[in-house]
């Protein structure tokens, strides 16, 4: 088997766990190929030669593997997502088991699902911009608070955000003009998203059955006037962790081609990346079966009729077969 790993080691709080990941890998006759992602690296470049590896590895938070991701949309890579990062969303949603063993058998059986991602677009100095995204992109109180959460992330992991929530308690509210597949809807939020996962922390589905593999992106609203209001959506999802009914203070809707307007200029998060930037106008659309996403028996985007026997089997596998 031939592997490659792509690892950013400014992700999360810099675990090292991917090496314990790799030496549980490899076996013999293997080779593994190892490129760490500095500050100016090309993603293109990075994965040129992806399609002459068995299995891709990405290693980091949302932000960077939603970038890799991006890179390898359409090119039919088994494509493996490593937790990194702080959250990690899109590694819990994938649903595989976090230890680096489990994974690293996960990778030689060699399952996959075929997964969507979004696109984001909009124009910034009077030149188009692109970026994928594998959970959410939003405008409004959410690129905010990740912004205020930014200087303690390191130290205070997800608490971070809670923090910055509180230190907010009246954001600002904005009227949008939101299109979804030729219908438009007017709505007044602190925040408007556009998401291709929609489980957050705590395991809640903002939007019940939010999936990847469903060719469509939500978007959601949310129509709170203070921060506090926001804590009866929260207990909601706690109590009702899948979302079968309806969260307070959220609207959403569903399609594949979305065109999003604000009232005034808002920043703009792309799976938890704060752009840097103001924003008027933006759009989505949903790359159908973009990446092959490695799955083990955890996940619900297991395929229904799985190996019987592992792709890249090692010794021990081929003189004890289950």
């Amino acid at each position: 088997m031939r592997c490659l790993i792509v690892h950013n080691p400014r992700s999360g709080f810099g675990s090292d766990a991917v090496f314990a990941f790799e030496r549980e890998l490899v076996a013999a006759g293997d080779e593994c190929v190892l490129r760490v992602l500095g500050e100016e690296c090309n993603n293109e470049e990075v994965l040129a030669d992806a399609e002459g590896f068995d299995v891709v590895v990405l290693s980091g938070g949302d932000g960077t593997v939603s970038n890799l991701l991006y890179a390898l949309r359409g090119r039919s890579v088994d494509t493996c997502v490593f937790p990194s990062g702080t959250a990690n969303l899109l590694f819990a949603n994938i649903g595989n088991s976090a230890e680096p063993a489990a994974l690293a058998r996960a990778c030689r059986w060699g399952n996959v699902a075929t997964c969507d991602l979004g696109e984001a677009r909009w124009d910034h100095d009077g030149t188009s911009v692109t970026r994928g995204f594998s959970i959410m992109a939003g405008t409004g109180f959410d690129a905010e608070l990740m912004t205020a959460a930014a200087p303690n992330k390191k130290a205070m992991g997800e608490a971070a955000y809670f923090m910055a929530a509180l230190a907010d308690p009246k954001p600002r509210s904005i009227h949008y003009t939101i299109e979804v597949d030729g219908k438009v809807h007017e709505r007044d939020g602190i925040a408007c998203l556009v998401a291709n996962n929609a489980m957050i922390q705590l395991d809640m589905e903002i939007v019940p059955d939010c999936t990847m593999d469903d060719g469509m992106l939500d978007v959601i609203v949310l129509e709170a006037s203070y921060t506090a209001e926001l804590l009866r959506p929260l207990v909601r999802g706690l109590l009702d962790p899948k979302g079968r009914t309806k969260r307070p203070t959220l609207e959403t809707f569903r399609g594949r081609s979305i065109s999003i307007t604000a009232s005034e200029p808002v920043p703009m998060q792309v799976d938890g990346e704060v752009l840097g930037i103001q924003v008027t106008h933006w759009d989505a659309n949903v790359f159908e079966g973009a990446n092959n996403l490695i799955v083990d028996d955890l996940s619900r985007y297991h395929p229904s009729n799985p190996r019987t026997k592992p792709r890249y089997p090692v010794a021990a596998e081929l003189a004890f077969p289950e």
